[in-house]
């Protein structure tokens, strides 16, 4: 490997910016979720849900369809309300430390398309479980479990060519030489993409990404034209490895397998707290009044959090063995250090979190463990 211990420099200490940017961040998304379990619990003990349930069926003229349709979209209407002024103050956040170049009426049309996705997906949800819930009420939780995972695969496939693309502006990349050097890689790690495309990230922010995205004749390598303009092919290869390491360790089935169990608990689970708030606490008449959604989606928030250390560990885990293909398939490491490098400047991002703060909310491991790893690798080399 042609690299040695000493061209692997020792991670700077986080400025002061990257430190109180992070801390924001973080409390910004401890405040969305205190404020989504706050309107959980107020819809249901104070007999809200109930309400916005009769409410309804009396404006649907008692089509069950229409009003679980009526219900989802004021609940949604309900939390998007309570969350504007924090997702406003995000948005405030990237412009003040220059991260993005979002007009405020491009922000507002973005969320006013996201809520609009959401929402329909929402319905479609919804109006699944409850067809499910009325028409096979013992085994609810497991065909609903089903229809889950169907449905996460299919956005997995769809979201390249359908999801993406509302929000984000997509062309063949024009580099040829890059794109033959990309598609190279991803031949020897045994993927055939369908595409390599320039993401025109920069209409909206200053950060550089890139991702292999899609499955089967969806999978497609996509560059943020922030990282095009100020990497190097060398360094633009190094981070691609990466993302091809995925896909050589299958993380994505493997990720799916990990779903697949957790949301198979979470839906016994679901099941469990159902039946016991209808037949001891007598809140809800049937498994299929629909006034018990904020209880469904409760327990489903409640597991996410409780098991969020584990699968980010599993996540980090799974990162680490993508680095570590990428050592193996790049002539030198010198390139995904300084993409790191980069990246982390280019990003604001914390190179050395404190061990908390990376145990409980990163899904990657640190730069600062990145580098390590990457200095280790190139010693056991030498």
């Amino acid at each position: 490997m042609a690299m040695s211990s000493a061209t692997i420099p020792v991670p700077s200490p986080d400025s002061p910016e990257s430190q109180h940017y992070n801390r924001v961040r973080r409390w910004l998304g401890i405040a969305d979720f205190a404020i989504g379990v706050f309107l959980l619990l107020l819809l249901l003990f104070t007999g809200l849900s109930g309400s916005l349930r009769d409410i309804a069926y009396h404006s649907t003229g008692q089509s069950y369809s229409l009003a679980v349709a009526l219900y989802v979209t004021m609940i949604l209407l309900l939390g998007k309300v309570l969350g504007l002024a924090f997702e406003y103050y995000g948005f405030r956040l990237e412009h003040q430390y220059h991260l993005s170049n979002q007009k405020l009426g491009a922000w507002l049309w973005d969320e006013t398309k996201g809520f609009l996705l959401g929402l329909v997906l929402a319905i479609a949800g919804a109006e699944v479980l409850y067809f499910i819930l009325r028409q096979f009420p013992q085994h609810w939780w497991l065909l609903a479990w089903m229809a889950f995972l169907a449905f996460f695969v299919l956005m997995a496939q769809i979201a390249p060519v359908v999801l993406f693309p509302i929000f984000y502006k997509f062309e063949p990349l024009q580099d040829e030489d890059l794109k033959a050097r990309l598609v190279r890689l991803s031949e020897k790690a045994g993927t055939k993409v369908r595409g390599v495309y320039k993401w025109n990230l920069s209409e909206k922010s200053k950060k550089a990404n890139a991702a292999l995205t899609g499955l089967g004749a969806t999978r497609r390598i996509i560059l943020a034209d922030t990282l095009l303009d100020h990497y190097s092919p060398e360094e633009i290869e190094a981070v691609l490895a990466h993302e091809l390491g995925h896909h050589v360790h299958r993380h994505i089935l493997k990720s799916i397998a990990v779903q697949a169990a957790t949301t198979l608990f979470g839906f016994w689970a679901a099941n469990y707290v159902l039946h016991y708030a209808m037949d001891r606490l007598h809140m809800f008449e049937s498994l299929a009044d629909f006034a018990n959604l904020p209880l469904l989606v409760l327990v489903s928030t409640v597991l996410s959090f409780l098991l969020m250390p584990a699968l980010n560990a599993y996540s980090r885990f799974n990162e680490r063995q993508a680095d570590r293909y990428a050592f193996r398939s790049i002539p030198s490491l010198v390139p995904f250090v300084s993409a790191m490098n980069k990246l982390a400047e280019q990003n604001l991002a914390e190179r050395t979190p404190s061990r908390f703060v990376e145990w409980f909310f990163h899904s990657h491991p640190s730069i600062s463990r990145r580098l390590a790893a990457a200095e280790a690798w190139a010693k056991a080399k030498a």
